[in-house]
């Protein structure tokens, strides 16, 4: 049972900066491309950066220049590093592998990230 963590959400001020980080386990992590998403109360949940095996990373236009995604393999985590924080920016904050992001039971709980002031 592959499990995922979140944390380092919280309340900051426009233009703040947040570091989220995703703890797995029980799994390979270090095979899976990993990904960021979050979801604002209603909307549907989005990918917002992602990065490969290999280290490789990709960025949603919303968030390019802003976040920076990296993993470490030997800690089997994901980190969000998120600078110069918007009010859009507000929503649940989720990590997932890649290509299980359409099983609903990979999710797991999920930190808040609320940006106001």
């Amino acid at each position: 049972q592959v499990q995922l963590v979140e944390s380092g959400g919280g309340l900051v001020q426009p233009g703040g900066s947040l570091r989220l980080s995703c703890a797995a386990s029980g799994t390979i992590f270090s095979s899976y491309a990993m990904g960021w998403y979050r979801q604002a109360p209603g909307n549907q949940r989005e990918l917002v950066a992602a990065v490969s095996s290999s280290g490789s990373t990709n960025y949603a236009d919303s968030v390019k220049g802003r976040f920076t995604i990296s993993r470490d393999n030997a800690k089997n985590t994901v980190y969000l590093q998120m600078n110069s924080l918007k009010p859009e920016d507000t929503a649940v904050y989720y990590c997932n592998r890649i290509s299980y992001s359409a099983d609903p039971s990979s999710w797991g709980q999920g930190t808040q990230v609320t940006v106001s002031s």
